[in-house]
């Protein structure tokens, strides 16, 4: 496997947002499920996506800089197939050295009571609760976590 930065735009990275969002609005119920202002190609300073040794596009996260040395895990996906097979820390340790190696310190994210599997994720992965945070400040349904970074040299 390997990972590759790419512009929002790229085809893979579309499609795997697509598929993001799709789930998502089955999770949730509704296709308008983000409180805030969506994440664009003019404000996600990073997107990744996760490649098989063949090519297939099985994965993507990227980041929003919230400002502070503090960054936003956005849009954090994997294909089914390949769930639980170690892609989904690949591509979050890899934000994470990108966010480190540019003087950040810590990253933040929002995941949903209606994903306990990302929460579980997330947990395992060094993340703990904050309070909500930004435009999910309020949101019931919305679960914010963070995790600080430790600068790499």
């Amino acid at each position: 496997m390997r990972m590759e930065q790419v512009e929002w735009a790229h085809p893979d990275a579309v499609a795997l947002r697509a598929s993001q969002r799709a789930e998502i609005a089955e999770r949730y119920g509704t296709t308008d499920s983000e409180p805030g202002v969506a994440p664009s190609a003019a404000d996600m300073v990073a997107f990744f996506v996760a490649y098989e040794d063949d090519g297939t596009a099985v994965g993507c996260g990227g980041l929003r800089h919230l400002g502070d040395g503090i960054g936003e895990v956005k849009r954090m996906y994997v294909v089914p197939a390949r769930r639980g097979s170690g892609v989904a820390l690949r591509i979050l340790r890899g934000l994470e050295s990108w966010a480190a190696e540019r003087g950040w310190v810590g990253l933040r994210l929002e995941t949903g009571d209606a994903q306990p599997d990302a929460v579980r994720f997330y947990t395992r992965s060094g993340y703990e609760r904050i309070p909500n945070f930004g435009a999910y400040a309020g949101v019931e349904s919305s679960w914010c976590f963070e995790r600080p970074l430790q600068a790499r040299t």
